[in-house]
């Protein structure tokens, strides 16, 4: 009887768990949504609040950017999406990090200059204060995709 109990005691505990992780997972994909949507708005409000203080933003390139470079990038439309498709993306929770990885495909017009770019991403998320924040993130170039 003893083990029984125990057993279900376990079992229970395992399902709490999961279903914790299960919800920071969906507050992690939500996060990422919004950041999605204020990169191809410029919105600088939401990008500022999606943004840790800390960020480092790297880019294909090798180009390194802080908090304030990436936002102003973006709000300013130096670089700007036309559109932004993100596929094959997975969440991993652990603890108050979480990482996310996707694909990156995106019409740009950045200076006024149309382009196309596919990219591998990693993002690096942070829970501060009870909200996922994007504390870093890296791209490396991706080979066109084929039509």
């Amino acid at each position: 009887m003893k083990r029984l109990f125990y057993f279900v005691l376990l079992f229970l505990a395992f399902q709490v768990a999961a279903r914790a992780q299960s919800k920071n997972e969906k507050e992690v994909t939500a996060a990422v949504q919004v950041l999605s949507k204020a990169m191809l708005d410029g919105n600088r409000a939401q990008l500022e609040a999606s943004a840790s203080d800390n960020l480092t933003y790297g880019h294909s390139s090798g180009k390194m950017e802080d908090k304030a470079a990436f936002v102003e990038s973006l709000a300013s439309g130096k670089s700007d999406f036309v559109t932004l498709d993100l596929t094959e993306q997975t969440v991993k929770v652990v603890g108050s990090t979480a990482l996310v990885r996707h694909k990156l495909n995106a019409r740009t017009n950045d200076n006024g200059v149309a382009g196309t770019t596919s990219l591998g991403v990693l993002q690096v998320w942070q829970k501060e204060k009870g909200t996922w924040k994007l504390i870093a993130r890296q791209a490396f170039k991706l080979a066109a995709p084929t039509p």
